[in-house]
């Protein structure tokens, strides 16, 4: 007999996980599914840690949803036995008048009135002396950031959530949607199917994949993530000294964004290059760290640059996915003919620390139809995304 449910969640990773807690605590009746074993080394949420800030250089729109974040992940971290939130400040620097991703960030705090810093390059190194940063850069530091521990957080929801009454298949891939006029049937790889009122598809890299058996097109990229740790001067770089970082690099071709970390407990000092673009299908690209010549080497240009004492040997390097949206801006929004079927997708490589707040959304839309937040850019019909269309019924 198939087993009815409220909601079913397709994809239980960060926003899934999150929205499957927030609907359970309501006494809904929900069905999590993830082609894994959540929180997992297949998907966006890998690698220990995401940054999160407040002050936004992908745009001032998402400064309320930040701030609502971190109120959901401190609220998170007080449920909980597992540690969510490391408060070690975040910075972000750049050439000043070449670097609009950092002009973004600074001009989102003033406008919101966040506790925000401005440095230039030599007063940055005074404060930081890890770094090495020229003078005619600018720079930004907002002391109430810092970085979310994310699979600590996935664990978190996920324990929440099951003690809430969520029930969970996993390591069983989603394998066809059938959408009704007021209902959904999900059918799966273990061979099961389970029916609902209301579907989220929350799939991360493999949301393009699901959003296409319930007629979306959507125009969605994944992308095969370098991301390594190093060995540094723990007195330097460590976490109670030294925050996350953001640094936008001039290039002649186009703009290079690094993304960093403190160390802490010996692990090493973490970074990753944010804009670079190495497509992939995440079911058979090549998860090891090394087999490109550039996933070490873009990180590596990057610290004997700027922070050359964290430039020391490899401690491990790892490959997680990112999920591209033409414009950068996330997809969270109704199906446009089955309005029972949410999506949460697109996240661009800087959707985790909004993970708490899409989970929030994802809830309302499934119980309410509306949500309290505005994610008016978010929206499948935008100009911006381009090609995404409705293919059939």
């Amino acid at each position: 007999m198939t087993k009815h449910y409220d909601v079913i969640v397709a994809g239980a990773g960060s926003m899934g996980m999150a929205a499957g807690y927030y609907l359970a605590r309501q006494g809904v009746n929900v069905l999590l599914v993830d082609a894994f074993d959540p929180p997992h080394d297949q998907g966006s949420h890998y690698g220990d840690t995401r940054i999160i800030r407040h002050a936004y250089g992908e745009g001032r729109e998402y400064v309320p949803l930040a701030l609502r974040s971190q109120v959901l992940w401190d609220e998170l971290e007080k449920k909980t036995h597992h540690k969510i939130f490391m408060q070690s400040g975040a910075m972000g620097f750049g050439l000043k008048g070449n670097a609009p991703f950092i002009d973004e960030a600074i001009a989102s705090g003033k406008e919101y009135n966040l506790d925000v810093e401005h440095f230039t390059g030599s007063e940055l190194m005074a404060q930081f002396p890890g770094l090495q940063v020229p003078n005619d850069y600018e720079a930004f530091y907002e002391p109430n950031s810092g970085f979310l521990f994310s699979e600590n957080c996935i664990k978190a929801y996920r324990e929440l959530a099951e003690y809430h009454g969520a029930e969970l298949s996993v390591n069983d891939p989603v394998q066809d949607i059938e959408a009704y006029d007021d209902s959904v049937k999900v059918n799966t790889d273990k061979g099961s199917s389970f029916t609902s009122d209301k579907l989220i598809i929350s799939a991360g890299s493999w949301s393009g994949k699901l959003a296409s058996k319930v007629g979306l097109d959507l125009p969605l990229v994944p992308s095969r993530q370098p991301v390594a740790w190093f060995e540094a001067n723990e007195s330097l770089f460590n976490a109670n000294t030294f925050p996350a970082l953001m640094v936008e690099v001039p290039n002649s071709s186009t703009r290079a964004i690094y993304y960093g970390f403190p160390t802490f407990g010996g692990c090493g000092v973490k970074v990753g290059r944010h804009e670079y673009v190495d497509t992939a299908d995440p079911d058979t690209m090549n998860r090891e760290f090394g087999s490109n010549k550039n996933d070490e080497g873009h990180i590596r240009e990057f610290l004997d640059q700027f922070m050359p004492e964290a430039s020391g040997a490899l401690k491990k390097g790892v490959i997680c996915l990112y999920t591209r949206t033409p414009d950068g801006h996330f997809i969270i929004d109704k199906h446009p003919k089955h309005a029972h079927i949410s999506i949460a997708a697109g996240f661009s490589g800087h959707g985790f620390k909004f993970a708490s707040v899409v989970g929030e959304v994802l809830s309302q839309l499934s119980i309410s139809g509306e949500t309290d937040h505005d994610i008016s850019i978010f929206r499948l019909n935008r100009p911006s995304l381009g090609a995404s269309t409705v293919e059939k019924n």
